[in-house]
Formats: C-alpha cells, structure tokens, sequence
C-alpha cells in the first residue's frame, strides 16, 4: 500500500484500451493511475504500491476471476472493484472482492467509489469483510437475484460478521472506559 502523504495508486484493468484511458483520465488529477488492457498485463504491474484494483470481469486473455484469484493468491492486500459490464449473478458470493459496479460509471461514480475503496482501509479486517459482503448483497439485490440458496448464505455471513464487529467495538469501548485520564490520580 501507498505510504501515508502518498498519492494513492489505482490500477485500473479493461480489456477496451479507450475505456481503460478514460478511467486515467478520470482518476488522473487525484491519484497515481496505472492502466492495464489484460489480465496478464495487469499482474505484471501489480506491486505492494497498488491500493485500488479496477477490474473488468470478462477479458479475452484472462478473466478477471482469474486475475483477482491471482492478486489475491499473490498476498496484495489492495481494495479491489470489479467494474464490469456482466450483471451479477450468485456466482459473486465467493469471488475475493470489495466492491462490484456495473458499467456504464460516470466519473463522479469512479472518483466516489475509489475513495470509499480507500476509506474502507482504514477499518479492521472485520469492518473490510463486511462491507466487501455488503456490496455483494447490494449487487445481488440491483439484480434481483435474491431468491437463492447462495444469497441467504451470504445474510447469514453478514450476520456473523456483524456480531464480530459488534465483538471488537464493545472491547475497545471497554478498554476505553478504563484508561487513565493524564493528570488523574488512580
């Protein structure tokens, strides 16, 4: 990930080169925007240095199943988007990803959905996984593909992350309530 000060760097994947300028164009003026045509393409330029993924799911060389799977087997811990043109069916459920927009975006929806990407760092890898299900839950429902086995898998998902998340904010509240305050005695 970007040092603090950095700009951040995003690596934007399309397999339609005019698409995959326009996304820099975008981006360009706020953050470091590296741009890929493949899916081969993009994993050479992958690095520790990468914070947003911008992935196109239907490519010709390699799918962008297939890249995600890679970035993530790699270890990169960056937020990654699909951004994609396929309409999100279940299959979702257990793709390795953050957040999922459907093209056409405008540039507000790209500059917007970077920065919550980049917000969403900041959170514990609990708070992560459940705003990655979220979104998840957010495509299915956009595409009303809410009457599955695989969807209610994911409720119950969210639910148990949920309480994971509860879990840790009453912990640090608690410790919280028992610091000491400077200049008191104890």
């Amino acid at each position: 990930m970007s040092d603090a000060g950095a700009r951040a760097t995003v690596l934007a994947v399309d397999d339609e080169p005019d698409l995959a300028e326009l996304y820099r164009v975008y981006l360009d003026a706020s953050y470091e925007v590296r741009i890929a045509t493949g899916g081969e393409e993009a994993l050479t330029m992958m690095d520790e240095s990468v914070d947003v993924v911008l992935l196109d799911r239907r490519m010709p060389d390699m799918s962008g199943h297939d890249v995600l799977e890679a970035i993530r087997g790699e270890g990169f811990d960056a937020q990654v988007a699909m951004l994609t043109a396929v309409e999100p069916d279940v299959d979702i459920v257990d793709m390795p990803f953050d957040d999922y927009k459907t093209k056409p975006v405008t540039k507000e929806d790209l500059l917007a959905l970077v920065e919550v990407l980049l917000r969403r760092t900041e959170f514990d890898e609990h708070s992560q996984e459940f705003f990655a299900l979220a979104s998840k839950k957010a495509a299915l429902e956009a595409s009303d593909t809410t009457n599955t086995e695989e969807y209610e898998e994911l409720i119950d998902r969210m639910e148990a992350v949920r309480d994971r998340v509860d879990d840790t904010l009453d912990q640090l509240s608690a410790r919280d309530a028992f610091a000491e305050i400077p200049g008191e005695v104890p």
